[in-house]
């Protein structure tokens, strides 16, 4: 059963499931869709997580209740939309497998450097959530045979564009920042720009495969 609650003066959280599972990040898409169509200029911003999503609103055209009454018929369309496929987009994004943790990580999964490489860019992932820094996608699931906890001590600085993995998620950096995940590889592609429209080029729901490609650069 979703729960809507408020979240703050201005915002609703409505959690749509209890676990996360292969098929929620592009219907949740496809909610986030329906709501923009729906509620128009009272939705000031959507933030779709693994299981949930945030609602910010326009605090002088409604207010709680009232928007809780008006996403009663919508998200019941949008339960009764379950088990229709949901068109969602592929991207194949280039990357050179020579992260400073990959012999690690390789020996931690008792498994071959090829083998890393093999499992992980031999299947497809959905983008759950977008967060921790701007245009930082969360990709799963990672194969089991590759889940390892985050590091003990996190990295001061992990460089922009890394892949890395932790649990049962990837990602690539967008941005230089702080970072716990493990580093297998690096990524050419620029995952954040606020000058472009739109600043991301992934969205939740969107399909990601990694290509194993040459050296990128330093």
């Amino acid at each position: 059963m979703i729960r809507c609650e408020p979240a703050g003066a201005e915002a609703l959280l409505l959690t749509l499931a209890e676990q996360p599972n292969a098929g929620l990040p592009a219907r949740l898409a496809a909610l986030v869709d329906r709501i923009h169509a729906e509620l128009g200029p009272l939705v000031v911003d959507l933030v779709p997580g693994w299981t949930t999503l945030l609602l910010h609103y326009d605090l002088l055209r409604t207010d709680h209740a009232q928007l809780c009454a008006r996403l009663q018929p919508v998200l019941a369309a949008w339960e009764r939309s379950v088990g229709v496929a949901q068109s969602t987009r592929l991207h194949e994004i280039p990357v050179s497998y020579d992260g400073e943790d990959l012999p690690w990580v390789a020996q931690a999964c008792g498994l071959s450097v090829a083998q890393v490489i093999a499992l992980h860019s031999g299947r497809e992932y959905r983008v759950g959530a977008i967060g921790f820094a701007p245009g930082f996608a969360y990709l799963g699931e990672l194969d089991p045979r590759l889940a390892l906890p985050r590091r003990a001590t996190p990295r001061t600085r992990v460089p922009a564009g890394s892949l890395a993995i932790a649990e049962r998620q990837t990602a690539i950096y967008p941005q230089a920042s702080p970072g716990g995940w493990h580093l297998i590889g690096r990524c050419s592609w620029r995952l954040f720009d606020a000058r472009r429209d739109p600043p991301c080029p992934l969205r939740v729901g969107d399909r990601v495969r990694f290509v194993s490609v040459g050296a990128v650069g330093p």
